[in-house]
């Protein structure tokens, strides 16, 4: 029987009780699919923020692709880094709402927990062999609860499984991730490719430097500036219909002339090719769901060293 501590419960509930009306706290979740006995020190949603950050899968992030495979370049992202820049960006955005912040990190934290080797580039390779097709924020909530079995709040899952895709988080705080992580990639995408000589800041459309600004700072000033003014008192976290607009045309600028460069994905088609022979070859010695499973987890490098041991012998 663990110690309970009614003070230290207390005090945290009577801070999310200060939150904002459209914030979710913790005391309303409608909480676990198994029951648990709650922490003596800690509400739910940082009990779920702490599970994902102590997990297996969190931590192969560091050796998955961002954008550049297999980086050599120590100072370009990777899918760690990544969800760490999402959480810091959505933290900022509940605090200034006056929302959750612990549910908001946890989201943050595990959004990308399902992602495959190789960024898009693997996720599509599966999405086109696997049965029933594959995405990442569904493979994440799998990896969460079947794998791992971390067994964490609905309100976590639902904000990591509609971090993308058509359908919004039913809470303001997956919707805060919802949006940095679009903020998060294309900011830090750009930074990215300059470190990497895909481009050079001039190359971006001089009407989007003049409105986000010429640094990755002033850019997330601009943006989150505008969210606080768009979103505030109100329940849902969103854009200023001119900021969203310019964001989307600088994102499809990026896709057109980084994410689909050359110098980008000049290994794609091989990437993609070998991503495909492993999920055949192990779904032949597994079966499907558990090739998907192990592929998907993969990290760069062991997907790159498991398919020299199969295929170059």
């Amino acid at each position: 029987m663990q110690e309970i501590f009614p003070e230290i419960k207390e005090l945290l509930f009577k801070k999310e009780s200060e939150l904002s009306p459209f914030a979710l706290k913790s005391y309303d979740s409608k909480g676990r699919k198994v029951y648990e006995e709650p922490c003596p020190f800690r509400t739910d949603f940082k009990r779920d923020r702490d599970r994902i950050l102590h997990s297996k899968a969190f931590r192969r992030l560091k050796r998955k692709t961002q954008v550049f495979f297999a980086p050599k370049n120590d100072h370009l992202r990777t899918r760690l880094t990544h969800t760490l820049e999402v959480s810091q960006i959505a933290r900022t955005i509940a605090s200034i709402l006056n929302l959750n912040e612990d549910l908001t990190e946890a989201i943050a934290l595990g959004h990308d927990l399902g992602h495959t080797p190789f960024g898009h580039s693997g996720e599509d390779a599966l999405n086109s062999v696997c049965t029933g097709g594959f995405k990442h924020n569904v493979h994440s909530v799998r990896v969460i609860e079947v794998i791992e079995k971390l067994n964490l709040c609905e309100e976590t899952l639902d904000g990591i499984l509609h971090h993308t895709g058509k359908v919004l988080p039913k809470t303001l705080e997956g919707q805060a991730v919802r949006i940095s992580d679009r903020v998060a990639y294309i900011s830090h995408d750009i930074e990215d490719s300059i470190r990497a000589e895909v481009m050079t800041r001039e190359d971006i459309p001089k009407q989007y430097r003049d409105y986000f600004g010429d640094t990755k700072n002033s850019m997330l000033r601009k943006i989150i500036s505008d969210i606080y003014k768009t979103s505030k008192d109100k329940p849902q976290v969103m854009m200023s219909k001119e900021c969203e607009e310019n964001l989307n045309a600088l994102r499809n600028w990026m896709f057109e002339h980084v994410y689909h460069s050359d110098k980008t994905k000049g290994d794609e088609k091989n990437i993609k090719e070998m991503v495909v022979k492993l999920y055949n070859y192990y779904k032949e010695k597994m079966g499907e769901q558990e090739a998907i499973d192990y592929v998907a987890g993969m990290s760069d490098e062991y997907a790159l060293e498991e398919y020299k041991k199969i295929y170059k012998k």
